[in-house]
């Protein structure tokens, strides 16, 4: 079966030679000039035996266009042509649906602000690169007038590929001018637009991410992270009396202004984060894995959920590991929806009871018995000199947190990788 493909030992009648043949004459837009001026190919070849030297007494037909012909003639005759072959792959240029990106909403719209803003190139300079997101990516930039530092988050309209994604960039400005003046959330500096991007100039938080923090510090108790929950949970309650869900709470999201030891820990990304009204639920599936709520991904969830996220949350900052865990998404998921709360593996036994008290109340699955975030703050473990014991914690539940914090960033690595490949 694999040795029958037929070559250059097909016949000159042969089906491939004729196909063959028939190719070039629609390749070639020469082939009707020279039958115009003298016939075809074939014929021209015939001809030239009987007169050695024929008579041109026109210039233009010095041109040897019929010797051409002839020498395609005999090609053909001898071996079936592989370029005509080669022919139908002119239509494969198809590989051109990624060119719908430059119809993208982004670039479609006469401007995602839909306000004039200043040139940002003219008040700010861009320095090295910080993180990368989805739609943007994060640099530190200069004030050129005072010489201060900022992140600025440019955002390429050519990724927003919908109407959606445009109206999600407009709101994360918004929420964040509305929930300005809040000392655990970033600040934004100002927002501007040109042709190619939307830069969102903001505080710069250098001091690093919440796990990051802790593992580098050392010594860990259950009070430090009463107070670490005391702060979350504070934003959270904050964006609900504003009328603001976050829906994608995690350790990543929360940045130390600096490397002080008191430094403020501050709320910093928004991107998913939207208005709501009393009552009000919401079916769009939005969020992180491992803190996701249950409601969320039964599509039908309000700021309930975000308390469930900060729960998550705890339970890490006391254990090192999340409480639902799989090896992949979808048993994560799965988890999330039916696994049950450990708190019997190590290092629960030594963590005090209203510790878990407050965890249990916090990952309870019905949203209309879980604490809220006022609560939750509430809770006597939580609160300033409250209960929650100054003991170090187990050295595990350092040791786990980093493994975890790794796994987390290599992950994040993988994305973006994929993502660049698409």
């Amino acid at each position: 079966m694999g040795n029958t493909c037929v070559g250059p030992s097909i016949s000159k009648n042969g089906f491939f030679q004729s196909v063959s043949a028939a190719m070039w004459r629609s390749r070639m837009p020469d082939d009707s000039v020279s039958s115009s001026n003298g016939g075809t190919g074939s014929e021209v070849a015939a001809r030239e035996p009987e007169s050695p030297l024929p008579v041109l007494n026109k210039p233009p037909e010095q041109v040897t266009i019929p010797k051409s012909e002839t020498k395609q003639e005999a090609k053909q005759e001898t071996k079936p042509e592989t370029k005509p072959e080669t022919e139908p792959d002119k239509p494969a240029k198809p590989k051109f649906p990624h060119m719908k990106r430059v119809s993208s909403a982004g670039l479609r719209t006469e401007s995602v602000l839909q306000t004039r803003t200043g040139n940002f190139k003219e008040y700010f300079s861009l320095g090295r690169k910080l993180g990368q997101g989805q739609f943007g990516t994060t640099f530190l930039c200069v004030e050129k007038s005072t010489g201060r530092e900022y992140a600025c988050k440019s955002i390429a309209k050519r990724k927003l590929l919908t109407d959606e994604d445009v109206e999600d960039v407009r709101r994360e400005i918004q929420i964040m001018h509305h929930l300005a003046g809040h000392p655990n959330v970033i600040s934004i500096k100002g927002a501007y637009e040109d042709a190619v991007a939307v830069h969102v100039v903001m505080e710069l938080c250098a001091g690093g991410e919440l796990f990051d923090r802790i593992i580098q510090r050392g010594h860990y108790t259950e009070r430090k992270a009463a107070a670490l929950t005391r702060t979350i949970v504070g934003v959270v309650e904050a964006c609900h009396s504003l009328g603001v869900m976050h829906r994608d709470l995690k350790p990543e999201n929360f940045l130390f202004v600096n490397q002080q030891e008191d430094a403020l820990l501050k709320a910093i990304d928004f991107g998913l984060s939207i208005f709501f009204k009393p009552g009000e639920r919401f079916t769009d599936v939005v969020g992180s894995p491992y803190y996701v709520a249950p409601e969320v991904l039964r599509k039908h969830y309000g700021p309930e959920a975000d308390v469930w996220s900060a729960g998550v949350i705890l339970y890490i900052l006391l254990s090192g590991v999340p409480p639902f865990w799989a090896e992949n998404e979808q048993g994560i998921f799965e988890e999330v929806l039916h696994g049950d709360l450990d708190f019997d593996s190590d290092p629960w036994p030594s963590i005090s009871e209203s510790a878990k008290d407050l965890v249990r109340k916090m990952l309870i699955r019905d949203p209309r018995k879980r604490l809220t975030a006022h609560e939750v703050l509430c809770h006597p473990w939580i609160q300033i000199d409250g209960v929650a014991p100054d003991k170090p914690l187990d050295s595990a539940v350092l040791s786990r947190m980093k493994q975890f914090s790794a796994m987390n960033k290599l992950k994040k690595i993988a994305l973006r990788v994929s993502l660049l490949t698409c």
